[in-house]
């Protein structure tokens, strides 16, 4: 995951150059106004003698002013950029790591905890690097560029005692932020849960409907609900707590200054423009100040959610590509099994032993047993989807394990018992987003799959859009959609998975003989 930010922060290491530089110069103009305003005060006790370097100073704040502007709108445009383009390149490489990973790896994963990776993970270390690179730089920068001006321009024995306060603020917030972090992880997992409860709830909305379990359903969401709102609230406190702190402290300073000021005003060690110039300073440090908490509460937050990604980043991907493999792009299709045993990954029970099979290009082969005999393990070995040992599985005479995932898979068609259907269009259904397709050929296998006609009486045709999971269509239909792919493919090697469970006999037969 470290490398994953990095090499996403190097894409914009020069737009995030210019951002710094563009708020080094922005903090940097603030501290004019202050000064500015601190003269002219001082030059009002003798106005008449004054007015035209009361002028002069007058244009010359407004000319900062404008300046400032400009500076602010390009400081501006380049953090937003920043902030919303690393968002994207990080979740561009969580998504394409959850398409490289291992099916063991992630089968145990549940759909609402991987949302939450994207919606709430992502967007916590997004907007923790971009209140790092804004909030943070613009803190540090004040501090010193203030503080300095304060010391040398005012007085240092003010500043000093001035800045105390603060100090004790800092050490309040220290202690507080644990409490933020432990909270913050209780609300991060409770959203999870409602999250994976959520999507269960809606995915199985139809057997919900039919058994009448509304009530219970939106019973347990309210409890949920209600966790996640405590959690939330919790976290709110206890970072509330950390703002009230720093506002008292911040308050003390105004007193100081006052206080120890105006004793210095009258000692005539600064003028009054001074103690005015002063408390502008000051009021430069309420945001840094109010955005010391902010930061301390989104780092720890950003540290789980960190956490939780990197747990992603470490599991174990699939490789696709075998460097000394010499195998062809296209495979004849002669399968041979010999002895192959096996068992899901820390389960004791074998869900295949001593498999032995033997294919020739062109035959046929079906395959029966009862529920949970390994009949589908077995299609998923084939695609290798587990890792299995040498010499087990061979094609063409090679061994599976020598033969590249993408080579394997380009040359077998699997037809899976889910009928999974994409909420778009039945042509990027069919050609599952491939361009390389033709029009005339998808529309050629789905007349092969014997759902043309049905295709034809749609609204758009091909082109006609689905719902989620293929809701609006009947099962057959999904079947025989999924089957078009089989036939548009034309693979070496064709797996039909308890395929035609919502077919009739003869169409079933029908589908056999066309491949």
């Amino acid at each position: 995951m470290k490398k994953v930010i990095i090499d996403a922060l190097k894409g914009y290491k020069w737009k995030i150059v210019l951002q710094i530089i563009l708020t080094t110069i922005n903090i940097y103009l603030l501290t004019y106004p202050a000064e500015i305003v601190g003269k002219i005060i001082d030059n009002l006790y003798d106005m008449e003698a004054n007015k035209q370097i009361i002028l002069n100073d007058t244009y010359y704040l407004l000319g900062i002013c404008i300046v400032l502007l400009f500076v602010r709108i390009g400081w501006k445009y380049f953090e937003t950029y920043v902030s919303r383009g690393f968002e994207r390149d990080i979740k561009s490489k969580l998504f394409e790591r959850f398409l490289k990973l291992k099916v063991k790896e992630i089968q145990n994963i549940k759909n609402g905890e991987i949302m939450s990776y994207f919606v709430k993970d992502t967007n916590e270390i997004r907007s923790t690097m971009y209140r790092i690179l804004s909030h943070g730089g613009r803190t540090v920068l004040i501090f010193i560029i203030s503080i300095y001006q304060m010391a040398k321009g005012v007085n240092p024995y003010l500043t000093l005692a001035t800045l105390c306060p603060i100090v004790i603020a800092i050490f309040l917030m220290i202690k507080i932020k644990k409490y933020v972090e432990i909270n913050f992880k209780k609300a991060q997992d409770q959203f999870t849960e409602m999250s994976e409860y959520i999507q269960e709830s809606t995915d199985s909305i139809r057997t919900t409907k039919a058994y009448s379990c509304e009530g219970s359903q939106l019973k347990n969401f309210i409890i949920k609900n209600r966790k996640v709102r405590q959690s939330d609230n919790t976290v709110d406190v206890f970072s509330n707590l950390l703002t009230t702190c720093v506002d008292i402290c911040f308050g003390l300073c105004y007193a100081i200054s006052f206080i120890y000021g105006s004793h210095l005003v009258l000692e005539g060690t600064i003028t009054v423009g001074d103690l005015v110039t002063f408390n502008a300073y000051i009021a430069l440090f309420v945001n840094p100040v109010n955005w010391i908490p902010i930061l301390i509460a989104r780092f720890k937050r950003a540290q789980i959610a960190y956490q939780r990604l990197d747990k992603v980043f470490a599991l174990e991907k699939e490789k696709i590509t075998i460097e000394e493999s010499t195998v062809k792009e296209k495979l004849e299709g002669n399968i041979s099994i010999r002895n192959l045993s096996f068992n899901y990954p820390g389960m004791l029970d074998k869900a295949l032993e001593n498999i032995n099979i033997e294919m020739k290009k062109g035959e046929t082969l079906g395959i029966i047993g009862t529920i949970g005999s390994g009949k589908t393990t077995l299609m998923n070995l084939l695609t290798k989807l587990y890792n299995i040992p040498n010499g087990k599985i061979m094609i063409d005479g090679i061994d599976i394990n020598e033969i590249d995932i993408e080579t394997l898979r380009e040359n077998i068609c699997y037809i899976t018992q889910e009928n999974f259907l994409f909420s778009s269009t039945l042509k990027n259904n069919i050609s599952l987003f491939k361009e390389e397709y033709k029009e005339e050929e998808i529309r050629e296998s789905t007349k092969k799959a014997i759902i043309y006609d049905e295709i034809k009486q749609m609204p758009e045709g091909i082109k006609t859009k689905i719902g989620e999971r293929g809701s609006d269509l009947s099962g057959g239909q999904k079947q025989r959609i999924v089957i078009s792919r089989a036939f548009l493919k034309n693979s070496s090697i064709v797996i039909f998975d308890d395929t035609f469970s919502a077919l009739d006999n003869r169409t079933s037969r029908s589908f056999i003989g066309k491949h």
